[in-house]
C-alpha cells in the first residue's frame, strides 16, 4: 500500500523485438515519418506518473532509435526472452529483476506498452496507472475496447465437426452464432494497449492479471494492434484525423 509520503516508483516497459515476423522490422517501420516504436515512447513521456521509461529490445539498433524518443536502454534483453515463444511476463520480470539486481531501484508498477500500438494516449496510460493508485485492492488495470466479434458467434473445429466456440449450455442461447447481439446477456471486450500491474502480482505470482482488474475503456476508432499490413493502413488513416491530416 501507498503512502502519501512515499510517492511510488512507476516503471514503463515498451517491449520491441527484432524478430517479427509478420512484417520483418515492424517496430521500427516508419509511420507518418516515425518509427512506430517512437509513438508510444511520446505518449508515455508526457505521464506525470512513470518515474521510468525504458525499452525492452534485443537490437542494438531498436535502442538507439528508443534513446533518440526518450527512452532508457540500461541492457539489450537475452535472446532467450526475444524469440517467438517468449511472453510478455518473460521480458517485464526479466526488466524489473535486471533493475533491482544491477541498480537496486525497484518499481512499485509497471506499465507494459506495446510498440503496436500507436494510438495510445497519455490519457489511457494515466488511467490504467490512477486504477492503482486508488484502489489498493486492484492488482492490475488495462485498457479494453469493445470485442469486434462476440464469442458466441465463433466456431472451433472438433474432428470434422463444426461447433459453437461458446457451448449452448453456457451461452443459453439455442442458436448462438444466428441470435442478434442485443439479446446477448453479457458484452465481450478486448484488451488493447496498456497493461499496468503491481511488482508482487508480476514478479511473485508471475500475472499481468491477478484477483482484482481494474478498465479503461476506449473507443474502437482509438484501437489499433499492427500486425499486418492492412493495420499499418488503418493506424494510418486514423492517426491522419486525429492529428488533422484530413
Amino acid at each position: 500500500m501507498f503512502t502519501s509520503q512515499k510517492k511510488p516508483n512507476i516503471l514503463g516497459v515498451v517491449g520491441a523485438r527484432s524478430g517479427s515476423k509478420s512484417i520483418p522490422h515492424k517496430n521500427i517501420r516508419p509511420l507518418l515519418g516515425k518509427p512506430l516504436l517512437a509513438w508510444i515512447i511520446e505518449a508515455a513521456k508526457k505521464s506525470p506518473y512513470i518515474t521510468r521509461l525504458i525499452l525492452s529490445t534485443d537490437s542494438e539498433e531498436y535502442a538507439a532509435i528508443g534513446r533518440q524518443y526518450g527512452a532508457e536502454t540500461p541492457f539489450l534483453r537475452p535472446l532467450e526472452f526475444a524469440n517467438d515463444t517468449a511472453s510478455d511476463i518473460d521480458f517485464l520480470t526479466h526488466a524489473v529483476a535486471w533493475l533491482e539486481e544491477h541498480e537496486q531501484w525497484q518499481p512499485d508498477i509497471i506499465l507494459r506498452l506495446p510498440p503496436t500500438s500507436p494510438l495510445c494516449t497519455t490519457e489511457s496510460i494515466n488511467a490504467c496507472v490512477e486504477h492503482l493508485l486508488n484502489d489498493q485492492e486492484a492488482t492490475s488495470s488495462r485498457t479494453i475496447t469493445a470485442a469486434s466479434k462476440h464469442p458466441y458467434k465463433l466456431w472451433k473445429i472438433e474432428g470434422d465437426t463444426l461447433l459453437p466456440f461458446v457451448p449452448k449450455e453456457m451461452s443459453g442461447l439455442a442458436e448462438p452464432s444466428a441470435t442478434a447481439r442485443q439479446f446477448y446477456n453479457i458484452q465481450a471486450y478486448a484488451h488493447v494497449d496498456v497493461i499496468a500491474v503491481r511488482r508482487d502480482t508480476l514478479m511473485q505470482d508471475k500475472l499481468l492479471t491477478g484477483s482484482r482488474v481494474r478498465f479503461h475503456k476506449i473507443d474502437k476508432n482509438d484501437a489499433v494492434d499492427i500486425d499486418t499490413e492492412h493495420d499499418f493502413l488503418l493506424a494510418e488513416t486514423l492517426l491522419k484525423k486525429r492529428l488533422g491530416y484530413v
